[in-house]
């Protein structure tokens, strides 16, 4: 029963995944058809990501109150219809208004499934899970691809709509495993999830560097995502074709990466595998400084997605070991907004930056984004590891704030 629950939790990340790479995929074939600016993909994107960010500021709450599998279950949903309504888009506007439930719907499932794993499984189990994810955003290019072939991007729409449609029955008719899963694991179980206020979150110094530390790998992980591609045509004359099959390699080496974490989880500590991957990403960034051949660029950059790969499921799994499972949800949301705050924020200011200056600044502005996330993770183990008893000191006192109100 376990088992085939955590085969849907991945079948569920792998629907997470679909919808993130489905616009850019579609996109040179749909603003020439509905006559929009070639631009007009960043107010779509910026969208996704803020109502992906307003999801999980409010997650905590949502699933502590419902359950992660009533939340998982309508945010798959909610991606879907998103999808079809993408499929019979017909102008900006609609696009924008679609936009609004695939964000919503991917923010809850992030932060549900994530905690969900990570306070009931192994490491490697985290790891997997963000594999699972890599298949979905590989996926949707490869859909797209075929209707593009045949000359028709709503086509991949639909195709993808359907496969969606598809986990989204998965997801509600699992709603029952979730019950009996809870019999199954009772240690696991054997704890009541305290919803923390960001206010007091503030305070602590290990938390804030736990968010700039996933705001800085989220930020490196999509600003690679959106601009390597650019750069190594405009700097390091790759044809357009040759950098497409670059960035695949790029998120074949972040699938990569989060295999081979979950692989080396029985043997090494979380940290550990998190310091492997850094100093994979900091050949990757060394390299991009020296006059290096296309080809060789194109292989740091995919250095970087596989070192970079592991650092989010580690980081995430660590939480509930750091801070008690009690807190962890609203831990991990808070954490799924920092990144996704990285990922809204950063990728448009280098655009910025290289529009003022030049594509050249690529490299320091991933070495930037590189320090700030090893100093944070750096501070964020230093600090963690006192904090514990803080915030559980903490839960028990909004546990008993909130007894008082109901006897009032």
């Amino acid at each position: 029963m376990i088992t085939l629950l955590l085969i849907i939790i991945y079948i569920t990340f792998i629907g997470l995944g679909i919808p993130d790479s489905a616009i850019g995929s579609a996109w040179p074939a749909l603003y020439p058809d509905l006559g929009i600016a070639v631009g007009s993909s960043g107010f779509v994107t910026a969208i996704i990501s803020i109502f992906t960010s307003l999801a999980s500021f409010l997650s905590a709450r949502l699933i502590n109150r419902f359950g992660t599998g009533t939340v998982a279950a309508v945010s798959t949903f909610l991606t879907a219809g998103a999808l079809i309504g993408f499929a019979f888009a017909d102008s900006l506007i609609w696009l924008c208004v679609c936009a609004v439930p695939t964000g919503f719907g991917a923010g809850a499932i992030d932060a549900a499934l994530n905690n969900y794993v990570a306070v009931r499984f192994k490491s490697h189990h985290m790891s997997f899970l963000h594999c699972a994810y890599g298949v979905g955003v590989a996926l949707s290019p490869f859909i797209f691809s075929f209707a593009l072939e045949n000359g028709d991007w709503r086509l991949g729409y639909r195709i993808i709509f359907y496969i969606q449609l598809f986990i989204c029955f998965v997801t509600l008719l699992a709603l029952p495993l979730w019950k009996r899963a809870a019999t199954l694991q009772p240690d696991k179980e054997s704890f009541t999830p305290v919803t923390l206020s960001y206010p007091k979150m503030i305070k602590f110094p290990a938390i804030r560097a736990g968010w700039l530390a996933f705001f800085s790998t989220c930020a490196l992980e999509f600003t690679c995502d959106h601009w390597c591609t650019t750069y190594l045509v405009s700097s390091g004359g790759a044809t357009e074709s040759a950098a497409a099959m670059f960035l695949t390699v790029y998120y074949i080496g972040m699938t990569l990466g989060r295999f081979l974490s979950g692989v080396l989880a029985t043997r090494l500590s979380n940290k550990k595998i998190i310091c492997i991957g850094y100093s994979t990403v900091f050949i990757g960034i060394a390299a991009l400084f020296f006059p290096l051949p296309v080809e060789v660029k194109g292989i740091a950059i995919a250095m970087i997605g596989l070192g970079n790969g592991p650092t989010f499921p580690n980081l995430v799994f660590l939480t509930p070991v750091h801070f008690g499972r009690e807190v962890s949800q609203s831990l991990i949301s808070s954490q799924m907004l920092a990144a996704n705050i990285g990922i809204l924020i950063m990728p448009p200011l280098f655009g910025a930056l290289a529009q003022a200056l030049s594509l050249n600044v690529f490299p320091y502005f991933a070495a930037a984004l590189f320090i700030s996330m090893t100093v944070s993770t750096a501070v964020y183990f230093r600090r963690a590891k006192k904090m514990g008893g803080c915030l559980l000191s903490l839960a028990a006192e909004n546990q008993t704030e909130k007894a008082a109100e109901k006897q009032e």
